[in-house]
C-alpha cells in the first residue's frame, strides 16, 4: 500500500491526513514534499494525522524528524495525532516521543496550537 497525503484546514491549523506506509522511497518523499510545500506557503501550525499509517520504517522516522526540524527552523510547530499502537510503540522505543508533541484526538490537538 503506497502512502497518500491530503491536507485540510481547521481553525488555522493545517492537518495532513496520512495513510499507508512511511517508508524508504515514495512514502518519505511524499511526506517531505508535502511538509516543504506547506512551509513554503507560510503554514506554521501543522498537525500530522497518523491514524491510517500502519507502518513506519527507519527512513520514515528520519522523514518525521526532518519535517519537525524544518518546521521548527521556520518558527512553526509540528504535532502528531491518532498514532496507532505500533507507531506509538516505535516512537517510545526510539525515545522520539519526547521530541514530538503527541495528542490522542484531533480536537485536543487543534486547541493545543492556540
Amino acid at each position: 500500500m503506497s502512502m497518500q497525503a491530503s491536507t485540510r484546514q481547521v481553525d488555522g491549523v493545517t492537518i495532513v491526513d496520512l495513510s499507508g506506509r512511511i517508508t524508504l522511497g515514495e512514502g518519505n518523499v511524499i511526506l517531505q514534499n508535502t511538509i516543504r510545500d506547506l512551509v513554503d506557503k507560510g503554514n506554521k501550525k501543522i498537525l500530522l494525522n497518523l491514524g491510517n499509517v500502519n507502518y513506519i520504517d527507519s527512513s520514515g522516522i528520519g522523514a518525521l524528524v526532518r519535517s519537525h526540524t524544518s518546521i521548527r527552523s521556520q518558527g512553526g510547530e509540528l504535532k502528531l495525532v491518532n498514532l496507532s499502537k505500533r507507531v506509538h510503540d516505535l516512537l517510545q522505543i526510539t525515545k522520539l516521543h519526547t521530541l514530538f508533541d503527541i495528542k490522542d484526538d484531533e480536537a485536543t490537538a487543534v486547541k493545543s496550537f492556540r
